[in-house]
């Protein structure tokens, strides 16, 4: 089944009849957004923003707690009509999407003020200077969404581009557009000005016109192919960009780890959202000594997960077909399935496989599927090497009771982040930054220098004194040269560089 198909909209357009993964059923259809549509809703954001950018921090914080309140009036329409869109059980929807989003809303709101407000900073050198840094807004960001996470994915970089000043032109996948109607509903029953955040429906070609339609900033989540793409466009338009472009996130599992939470976690890292998650675990590496009983947990936990309240039909249903090719191929490799390994109706039954390696796409390619493939290694070197064996670099994990022992060998992993008996939980970390390396993206989100990418950090240096002249203007004399080659020994070449 089907469910996206193009079909023919208004007045000769280009659209797409969408339907649920869930039963078939008729979901809105929509026309294509053309380089016109998107440009006007250019147009009309920057016009939107000139006033909100002047805006005051606080006031714009004050109209995030209202959309946080609109949110939690809404929860039930907004849980029903993305699960009808995604398929995904309650509480995947709850999990990834309402409670995240309330937290993200909350949490910056919270704090905007205090991480915008103007920062003064200190002059080592310049000490008849005064200076600080003004945190301005770009302008009009393009936010360019997935199928996978589609409402939090919308929403998170649209609440802190709206909150740093700017205006948002959205375009979610034309796989879920409804996750991206449902954004520009909440900004606007909140009471957000008119025209500030606005979707527009589309594939990639409204994708294409939004990246080149003069916006100033453009944050993207997506695979590596069009994220390469997008950000070739942000070279040569010479914007910024924010691009997070998938994982292969390895799992390593020492022999002290605590072997019910490892196996736990290891089937909630690969199996959530049906393994529809770029921090998914997607690859197992576990010592020797400890590889049978772990295996023979993690068997029985996914053995006991039912269609329905723990996973559900691929959100995109092109999806099946990688997963059942890379599970096919490497059982025609010499792979072993334990449990699953074949396709069931729009879904993929979830699945642990060993006696994989690195020459399958299984290991080198992104499943995105609820698929944990597991390598028995003989040392922590090995793991390390294998983890790093990839072109991916989003996140890892080490699971170990030793936790200082857990954080050095997390440093070796080529990875935006790492995390210690833990998994998935790190986007879910406000506070800290979040991003990949390698093929996984460019640049970082969250934190406050998260809040802080959507601005420009604009430096204002101001005359302390008011002196006449400075000593080094023009015209340049012996005496001004003599004074610069003694400041040069009295600074930096005594024990007063101590106190630059």
């Amino acid at each position: 089944m089907a469910y996206l198909r193009a079909t023919e909209g208004t007045d000769g357009r280009r659209a797409y009849a969408v339907c649920s993964p869930v039963d078939g059923s008729a979901l809105p259809s929509f026309d294509v957004a053309n380089a016109q549509d998107v440009a006007d809703a250019i147009g009309r954001a920057r016009e939107a923003q000139r006033q909100w950018g002047a805006t005051p921090v606080k006031e714009r914080a004050a109209l995030m707690q209202r959309l946080l309140d609109t949110l939690l009036e809404r929860k039930d329409e907004v849980m029903a009509r993305l699960t009808a869109e995604t398929g995904r059980p309650a509480m995947d929807t709850l999990l990834i999407e309402i409670f995240a989003s309330c937290d993200v809303i909350n949490y910056y709101g919270r704090r905007a003020s205090r991480i915008l407000a103007d920062r003064k900073v200190g002059m080592h050198l310049l000490r008849m200077k005064k200076a600080k840094v003004v945190y301005k807004p770009l302008g009009v960001v393009a936010v360019i969404s997935p199928w996978n996470g589609p409402l939090i994915l919308s929403l998170n970089p649209t609440v802190m581009a709206v909150l740093a000043g700017n205006a948002v032109v959205l375009k979610p996948s034309e796989v879920t557009p409804e996750a991206g109607r449902i954004v520009a509903e909440l900004f606007a029953a909140a009471g957000f000005p008119k025209d500030l955040v606005q979707t527009v429906l589309g594939d990639g070609e409204t994708g294409a016109a939004l990246v080149n339609g003069g916006v100033d900033k453009v944050t993207f989540t997506g695979s590596v192919a069009t994220g390469r793409k997008i950000g070739e466009a942000c070279g040569r338009n010479l914007i910024p960009c924010t691009l997070e472009l998938g994982g292969k996130d390895p799992m390593i599992v020492l022999e002290d780890a605590d072997m019910v939470r490892a196996a736990g976690g290891a089937v909630f890292g690969g199996m959530m959202n049906t393994g529809q998650f770029c921090m998914g675990i997607e690859r197992v590496y576990v010592l020797r000594p400890v590889a049978d009983e772990f295996i023979a947990k993690v068997v029985a936990r996914v053995s006991e997960l039912e269609y329905g309240r723990d996973y559900g039909p691929f959100i995109f249903d092109k999806q099946c077909a990688t997963v059942e090719r890379q599970v096919d191929d490497a059982v025609r490799a010499g792979a072993t399935v334990l449990v699953g390994g074949k396709r069931d109706g729009d879904t993929y039954l979830p699945t642990v496989i060993t006696g994989v390696n690195h020459s399958m796409d299984l290991m080198s390619q992104e499943t995105f599927g609820p698929v944990l493939p597991i390598v028995v290694v003989d040392s922590v070197d090995e793991a390390v090497r294998l983890a790093n064996d990839s072109q991916y670099g989003l996140c890892a994990s080490v699971w170990t009771q030793d936790t200082e022992r857990g954080e050095r060998i997390g440093r070796l992993i080529q990875a935006g982040s790492v995390m210690i008996n833990e998994t998935s939980m790190i986007y879910g970390a406000l506070e800290l930054p979040f991003g990949g390396v390698k093929a996984s993206g460019l640049g970082q989100t969250h934190g406050e220098d998260g809040l802080r990418a959507y601005c420009h950090a604009f430096p204002i240096l101001t005359d302390r004194f008011g002196l006449r002249e400075e000593s080094v203007w023009y015209p340049y004399t012996e005496e001004k040269t003599n004074s610069m080659m003694k400041a040069l020994k009295v600074i930096w070449g005594s024990p007063l560089r101590r106190l630059m």
